[in-house]
Order: structure tokens, then sequence, then C-alpha cells
């Protein structure tokens, strides 16, 4: 009990707290335009049920990744297509693959339906999402972020409580940030753009890591993952280019308003 409860399993912890909120970024994004698929009134119960099944099942899948690690990385079925596409699929590397796809392509429906509609306040056709239909998608998609939190935790500790209690942390952690950030989101309609812009890269940064995870080879060409930092970087370029954009836009309207005096 003593060795459970040290000083490294708690520094352990903290440091796990961190990942997970780290990690979690993404996720969140996700989460927030999901939740806005649904009835004003019901957005924030989705996420908050969505992010609580959500826990559950992640330390569900801690115990099934702690149990069969290996059967996760073992390779499932062979892409062979000499010359274009080749590559070893996996469950951890099929799950990310789909999981990115599917990123991608809300992010490019979203941003299609942003343009092509007259009505930015209903879905398409005006039909709004399901409550019980935007949870499952909360769900599924939170599991496949998952994957590489739990796997990143295993590298750090093998100590299932610290993994668990990390886990719960940063769901209730969550929880508020995710109603923050659909504040946010609400109080500034335009960075929706933004937002939008960085799930389709998350779906590229998803995408390619699952490429290599499969050990894909297009062309001849190893694909190789998109590193963190500069999934970082690229984010930081955009939030720059966002606002000076809408600093110089705004001296713009103001340099025509005065021109019209």
């Amino acid at each position: 009990m003593d060795s459970l409860l040290s000083i490294e399993n708690f520094f352990t912890l903290a440091m796990l707290v961190f990942l997970q909120a780290v990690l979690g970024f993404d996720n969140l994004l996700y989460i927030s335009i999901e939740s806005k698929r649904v009835t004003p009134e019901r957005q924030a119960f989705v996420r908050r049920l969505g992010i609580g099944l959500a826990i559950v099942l992640r330390i569900a899948l801690l115990f099934l990744v702690l149990a069969a690690v290996e059967q996760f990385t073992a390779p499932i079925a062979a892409i062979s297509f000499p010359g274009i596409v080749e590559g070893n699929l996996t469950v951890h590397s099929a799950i990310v693959l789909v999981g990115g796809v599917f990123i991608i392509y809300t992010a490019i429906k979203e941003i299609y339906h942003m343009l092509a509609t007259p009505d930015l306040e209903h879905g398409e056709n005006g039909v709004r999402r399901s409550v019980t239909g935007a949870v499952t998608w909360i769900v599924l998609m939170n599991l496949v972020f998952s994957f590489d939190s739990i796997l990143s935790a295993m590298a750090l500790t093998k100590v299932f409580w610290v993994m668990a209690t990390a886990i719960v942390i940063s769901g209730v952690m969550m929880i508020y940030l995710a109603d923050a950030v659909s504040a946010f989101l609400e109080r500034n309609r335009a960075y929706e753009v933004l937002g939008l812009f960085v799930l389709f890269i998350v779906g590229i940064l998803l995408v390619s890591e699952g490429g290599h995870l499969s050990h894909l080879t297009l062309f001849g060409y190893a694909v190789e993952p998109m590193a963190k930092s500069t999934f970082y970087f690229v984010l930081a370029v955009l939030v720059a280019v966002d606002l000076v954009q809408s600093r110089y836009q705004k001296r713009l309207l103001a340099s025509a308003a005065k021109a019209q005096k």
C-alpha cells in the first residue's frame, strides 16, 4: 500500500493529468462543434453526458488495453497494391485511421455547410442531430482520441489507479472546459472557421499517425506521422494569422467609415 501511495506515483499522476489536458484539446474542439448540432437547451447536457460516458468507457478501454496490448498492436490485415499502397493494419492503426478520416470529413462538411446554407443556426436542411446521435459520436470520437493518451500513460506507469485517476480528473476538466470552449465559440462566431480548420488538421494528424502505425507506403514513400510539435506550431500560426487578419479588417472598416464621412 505504501508503494502504491508513493510520491513517485503522485508525481506521475500530475504528469498524466497534464498530458491528458494537452492531448485533449482537439477532442474538446470536436465535442464543442458536435454539441452545437442539437437544440441549444440540450447542448450542455450532451457535452456532460457524452464526456461522462466516455470516462467510463475509457477506463474500461484501459482495462482492455492493459490485458491485451499485444493484440491491439499485432497485424490483423495486410494492404498490398505493389507500387501504390502497402502496409499492415493493426486494431490500433485502423481505429486511428478511421477516426482521422471521419474528422476530416466532418470538418469539410461543416465548412461547406457554413458557406452554402443561408441559415447558420440549423443543421443541413433545417434538421438538427438528436441527443442520442450527438452523444454517440462524442463517445466514439473520445475513444479514438483515448488510444494515444492511454498508450502514452502506459509508457509512464503501469499502476492502474494512477492511470484511472488521471482519466477521471481529465474528464472532469473536459466537462468544464467544453462548456467554456462552446460558450466562447458562441460569443465569437467568426472563430468557428478557425476551429474547423484546426479540426481538419487534427484529422490529418490522426491519418498520418495511423498510416505510420500501419507502416503504410504510398507510391514507394513511407507515411510519416505529423509531430505533435509541428501540430502545435501550425495551430499557433493559424491563431496568429486569424488575429492579425481580424485586427487588419477592423482597421480597413474604420478607414472606410472615415472616408465616407
